[in-house]
């Protein structure tokens, strides 16, 4: 079966009851964790995304602490899988300035990890690159945020 375009969706969707729309979402929801975890921030966490930012700050935490420090190959795929995860909590926001918070705060925490990141051209390497991300998305932001998370990227 091939899947439809997402505008023959939104006008098939238009056409469809409360009842029925509620009865998709739910089925949606049952299939992919990626999907239930869209709608549980939809639902529960849009509305305060300060508690969001915190929650997944806090899981970012836990994860490092998780980390193998024997050997830099477990470092690094650990390290990426965090990534990972951060970019898809950021999908779910779609809010820039929640992209910012968070990719500085992994970079800080990746900063003040032992042992360094500089001993591995590649988490250099993957540093560098969201280090350039940030800032790229800094520019797009409001002049006062601008120079508020410019300041942090100073730091790091």
């Amino acid at each position: 079966m091939k899947a439809t375009s997402i505008a023959n969706i939104k006008k098939e969707l238009k056409h469809k009851s409360p009842e029925e729309l509620l009865e998709i979402c739910l089925r949606l929801s049952k299939f992919k964790k990626e999907n239930k975890e869209l709608v549980t921030y939809l639902l529960f966490e849009a509305d305060y995304e300060n508690g969001y930012i915190e929650s997944i700050k806090q899981h970012i935490d836990t994860q490092f602490e998780a980390i193998n420090t024997k050997s830099y190959f477990y470092i690094r795929k650990s390290v990426r899988k965090i990534l990972t995860q951060t970019k898809k909590y950021i999908r779910y926001s779609q809010n820039k300035e929640t992209e910012v918070e968070l990719l500085l705060y992994f970079l800080q925490v990746l900063k003040d990890f032992k042992p360094s990141y500089k001993r591995s051209a590649q988490l250099q390497n993957l540093y560098n690159r969201q280090l350039a991300l940030v800032k790229k998305t800094v520019s797009t932001l409001h002049e006062d945020l601008q120079y508020d998370y410019n300041l942090l990227i100073e730091n790091l």
